[in-house]
């Protein structure tokens, strides 16, 4: 019984605090109440602030903004093979030495740009009982000042030169089968000057276009007697050693590391005389470098010629190249 009794005292305490949570959850309306909250008896006060001025001593930063930006990269390249006098699988003794100076400057700043590159190369091969001969051999700088017109466009001046170092032969043999070298071709001999002005289209950092819409070369063949050996001589006149042409022009480059550790370089150079249209040159000079570490690449490069004044047919050349390259700055 004394159970029970406590059992019907707690359900109706229960029940009750359960109404009680009901009642005190019904919503009231307080929009046209006053109601009035009262003041805290406590007294508030505020102290007072004081400021008082601190005095910094300014850093003074003894820098430079520099507005250049450079890089240099020199490679050596050796290819070297040897056989004893016995050996039956065939073979020559030979030797091999190129070289690469590529140098390349820019300067920004604000809505103008300069830029300035070189490109320094040369090669040779020694075959044992054969004459030596070049693997590469090239003189080029490019000078271009922009100055910017909106974002992707430029007015640009440019002046450019182009050469070589060393003679060029063609090889042949006797009636006694012993080579024989014919010049073709020397420093200046050809050598062009190329200065033109237009516009240029960079939409970003890899890749830009120039238009060169007054555009005027000269040729020159320091060599006047290099006719005989080689009869087109460069489009210039026999007995001559300049020649001028004017022409629009137009010049592509493209420079990105497509995958990683490996780089591509492109330039292409049309060139489009104005007293002859229909006679149009083009180059096209792809570099493909791959880093194999911090001082050994291997690059291919690989060049297409169609110039009538050297040939009437298509030329090209390629190399393949594992040497050490120092880069600065690094």
């Amino acid at each position: 019984m004394k159970r029970l009794f406590t059992t019907i005292i707690f359900f109706t305490a229960l029940s009750g605090s359960i109404l009680a949570q009901e009642v005190d959850t019904v919503p009231i309306p307080t929009k046209n109440l006053d109601i009035k909250l009262k003041r805290s008896p406590l007294p508030s006060r505020m102290g007072v602030l004081l400021f008082k001025p601190v005095s910094l001593t300014p850093a003074i930063v003894n820098g430079k903004v520099s507005y250049w930006k450079t890089k240099t990269s020199v490679g050596i390249n050796v290819n070297q093979a040897a056989f004893s006098d016995n050996w039956q699988s065939g073979g020559v003794n030979s030797f091999a030495l190129g070289g690469l100076i590529n140098y390349k400057a820019e300067y920004s700043k604000e809505s103008y740009s300069y830029t300035s590159e070189v490109i320094l190369q040369y090669g040779k091969v020694k075959n044992k009982n054969q004459l030596q001969k070049k693997t590469n051999d090239r003189i080029f700088w490019d000078n271009k000042a922009a100055i910017q017109l909106s974002k992707n466009w430029y007015f640009f001046g440019s002046l450019n030169f182009e050469s070589q170092f060393d003679r060029g032969f063609s090889y042949s043999k006797d009636a006694n089968g012993n080579e024989v070298a014919k010049l073709l071709s020397r420093f200046m001999a050809p050598g062009y000057l190329t200065e033109s002005i237009g516009f240029e289209y960079k939409p970003n950092k890899v890749f830009s276009t120039r238009i060169g819409t007054g555009t005027a070369r000269q040729t020159f063949v320091v060599d006047t007697a290099l006719h005989q050996t080689n009869p087109g001589n460069f489009g210039v006149v026999p007995g001559k050693s300049f020649r001028n042409e004017l022409a629009f022009q137009v010049v592509s480059s493209f420079e990105k590391e497509i995958f990683s550790n490996v780089g591509l370089k492109m330039r292409y150079n049309m060139f489009i005389p104005y007293d002859n249209l229909r006679r149009i040159d083009h180059r096209l000079d792809l570099t493909l470098t791959a880093k194999v570490n911090r001082f050994m690449n291997v690059t291919v490069n690989g060049v297409g010629l169609y110039d009538r004044d050297w040939s009437s047919k298509i030329q090209g050349s390629q190399t393949l190249a594992l040497g050490l390259v120092f880069a600065f700055p690094r």
